[in-house]
C-alpha cells in the first residue's frame, strides 16, 4: 500500500467512526420516541426538531461536568476501563460490509474497512473483550456495588457467549465461509439465512441482548439492586464512554444480525444509484432489528439474575448444541443419501435428538423452589 491507499483508509475510518456516532444519536432518540409512545407520553421535544438533537444535547452536558475519582479507586485501571469497554464495539464494525463500493479518482472504494477470511472469529473475539472493560471498572470502583455489578457481567458473559457461539457455528456450517461478504454472497444465490437458521437467529438475538446489558438482562446495572451497577462511581465523559460503547454495541449486534441472518446489503433497486441503495436497504434493515430490541426493552420486566443464569446454562447452550447437530444432519445426509431419503433422515434425526432433550431439560432445570434457592 503506498500513501494515497493509507490516506484512504485513514478516512474510510473517520467516517465509519462518525457514521456510528450519528447513528447512535439517531437510536437513543428513536428510542425515547418509541418508548414514549408505547407509553403514551410525547418525549423530547426541546432540543432540535422534534427533540432530534436530545442525545448530543446530552452528550455536551456530561463532557463539560466534573469527573470525580473515588479515593480508594485504582487510579490507572478506572481510567482505562470505559475506553475498553468503548473501543471493541467499534473494532467489531470493521468487519461488516454496509454497501457494495463506490469509484472515486479511479479507486474502487468498498463500503467495509476491513474483508478479513476469519471475520465471524473476529467478531467473536470483539464482543468477548467488550466486558472487560465492565469488569475493570467494577474492580477498580473501590466500592461494593460497583463489584457486585461486574461479577454479574463476568457469570452473564460466560452463560450467554457460549450460546452465540454456537449460533455463529451454525451459520458457518451453513454458509460454508467465516468471511462476512461470503456470508451476504451466499444468501443473494439462496434464501435469507433467517428461514433455514431461524432457531440460531432466536438464540443470537436472545444473546445480544445480553451481551449489550439491555432489559431484560440488564443486570449488571440494576438501579433497584446495585444503585447503577459498574458504573455507580463514574461521572462526567467517563460515564458517557459507557454510554456511548453500550449504544455503540447494540447497533454492531444489530448489524451483525442483519449481515448473518437478514441478507446484508442486498435488495431490490431501480437500477441507478447503484452504490446507494444496498446501503439504504442495509439502513433499512438495522433500523428494523433495533426497533425490534426497543419493543423488547419496553415490554419485558428485567428477569432475576439466576433465572438469567439457569436460562442461559440449561436452555441457550443444549439448544445450541442441538442446533449445530441438526444444522449439521441437514448439510450432510441429502448428500449421502439422496435429496428425499436424506431429508427424511434428518427430519427423523432431529425430531429423535428434540424429542429426548424436551424429556431432559425440565429434569436439568429442577423445581422452582430449587432453581429460587
Amino acid at each position: 500500500m503506498n500513501w494515497v491507499d493509507w490516506v484512504i483508509l485513514a478516512v474510510r475510518v473517520v467516517v465509519v467512526f462518525f457514521g456510528l456516532l450519528i447513528a447512535v444519536m439517531l437510536y437513543i432518540w428513536m428510542e425515547r420516541k418509541v418508548i414514549a409512545d408505547m407509553q403514551t407520553r410525547v418525549g423530547p421535544l426541546r432540543a432540535g426538531p422534534r427533540g432530534i438533537l436530545i442525545t448530543l444535547a446530552d452528550g455536551i452536558k456530561l463532557f463539560f461536568k466534573e469527573g470525580i475519582t473515588p479515593t480508594n479507586a485504582d487510579r490507572i485501571v478506572f481510567e482505562i476501563a470505559p475506553i475498553l469497554a468503548m473501543f471493541p464495539a467499534f473494532l467489531a464494525f470493521a468487519v461488516i460490509p454496509f454497501g457494495t463500493h463506490v469509484t472515486l479518482f479511479g479507486r474502487v472504494i468498498q463500503f467495509q474497512l476491513a474483508d478479513l477470511n476469519i471475520g465471524l472469529l473476529w467478531i467473536l473475539a470483539m464482543t468477548s473483550v467488550g466486558v472487560y472493560g465492565v469488569v475493570l471498572a467494577g474492580w477498580s470502583s473501590g466500592s461494593n456495588y460497583p463489584l457486585l455489578g461486574s461479577i454479574r457481567s463476568t457469570a452473564q458473559m460466560i452463560s450467554y457467549e457460549v450460546g452465540m457461539g454456537l449460533s455463529l457455528v451454525a451459520v458457518l456450517m451453513y454458509t460454508g465461509t467465516l468471511r462476512m461478504s461470503g456470508i451476504v454472497a451466499y444468501q443473494a444465490t439462496h434464501v435469507w439465512n433467517i428461514v433455514p437458521q431461524f432457531p440460531a437467529f432466536v438464540v443470537f438475538m436472545i444473546c445480544a441482548l445480553a451481551e449489550v446489558n439491555r432489559p431484560p438482562f440488564d443486570l449488571a446495572e440494576a438501579e433497584t439492586e446495585l444503585v447503577a451497577g459498574f458504573h455507580t462511581e463514574y461521572s462526567g465523559i467517563k460515564f458517557a464512554m459507557f454510554y456511548l460503547g453500550e449504544y455503540v454495541n447494540t447497533v454492531t449486534v444489530s448489524s451483525i444480525a442483519v449481515t448473518l441472518f437478514l441478507g446484508g446489503w442486498r435488495g431490490p433497486h431501480p437500477g441507478w444509484a447503484l452504490w446507494l441503495w444496498p446501503l439504504l436497504w442495509f439502513l433499512f434493515k438495522l433500523t428494523a432489528v433495533i426497533y425490534v430490541l426497543i419493543l423488547v426493552r419496553g415490554t419485558l420486566p428485567r428477569l432475576r439474575y439466576d433465572r438469567l443464569m439457569n436460562f442461559g446454562w440449561k436452555v441457550l447452550i443444549p439448544f445450541g448444541l442441538f442446533w449445530v447437530l441438526a444444522t449439521g444432519a441437514i448439510i450432510v445426509f441429502p448428500d449421502r443419501y439422496g435429496r428425499v431419503r436424506g431429508t427424511l433422515i434428518a427430519a427423523s434425526v432431529i425430531l429423535g435428538v428434540g424429542l429426548i432433550a424436551s424429556l431432559i431439560i425440565p429434569v436439568m432445570q429442577g423445581s422452582p423452589s430449587e432453581v429460587s434457592s
